[in-house]
């Protein structure tokens, strides 16, 4: 009978065999490496998992923070719209009010007119009524004393012709000429006092 394995053989199976232990362990380190390697992928993976879902916080926050400030920006907008409404109602009654302090101004100016023009004949009126009130205590002067002087020769002449009838014809002539001295002086009188009173009525 043979025998089952030869020496050689057998030598050549444990270097098979060796050799298969070391890739064995070879392949068990680089097993190990690759696990090692994926856990810490894996803690890796975590860690940015993490700092994926912290982040996703961070712009839900942001998000939610927008869209306060986003309903706060429509509410500041409607309060500037109605703050612009508020402010054209306003200047539309300014223009309304300053057309209406310009007509009034422009009233007030033509009535300063018309008083200046009124204050102006009424101090011409009141000059001509001081002058004509002058005239008329002139012509009063006058009259109080230039007529009473021959209307007085005039009476005393009279009251000697009642006095007595007896006078010669040279008496009465003389008589006479002293009335119608008299007389002449007041129509003298009666002509300029009807010319001074033309002029004062003027």
């Amino acid at each position: 009978m043979k025998s089952m394995i030869e020496p050689d053989e057998l030598t050549q199976l444990k270097r098979e065999i060796e050799f298969h232990k070391v890739e064995i362990k070879t392949l068990t380190t680089e097993l190990n490496l690759t696990k090692s390697e994926y856990i810490i992928q894996n803690i890796e993976k975590q860690k940015r998992a993490e700092e994926l879902i912290i982040a996703n916080k961070e712009l839900a926050f942001q998000n939610e923070e927008k869209h306060k400030r986003a309903e706060e920006l429509i509410i500041a907008n409607k309060e500037l719209v109605f703050q612009n409404e508020e402010k054209h109602k306003r200047a539309e009654e300014l223009l309304t009010a300053n057309k209406e302090l310009d007509l009034q101004y422009k009233a007030n100016r033509k009535l300063t007119t018309e008083l200046t023009i009124a204050y102006n004949e009424l101090k011409k009126t009141e000059e001509y009524l001081r002058n004509h009130i002058e005239g008329l205590e002139e012509m009063i002067f006058m009259t109080s004393h230039q007529v009473r002087q021959p209307i007085a020769h005039i009476l005393g002449v009279s009251s000697l012709l009642d006095a007595s009838a007896n006078y010669t014809p040279d008496e009465l002539k003389k008589i006479v000429g002293y009335v119608k001295k008299s007389a002449t002086v007041l129509d003298d009188f009666t002509k300029e006092l009807t010319e001074f009173m033309n002029k004062v009525g003027k």
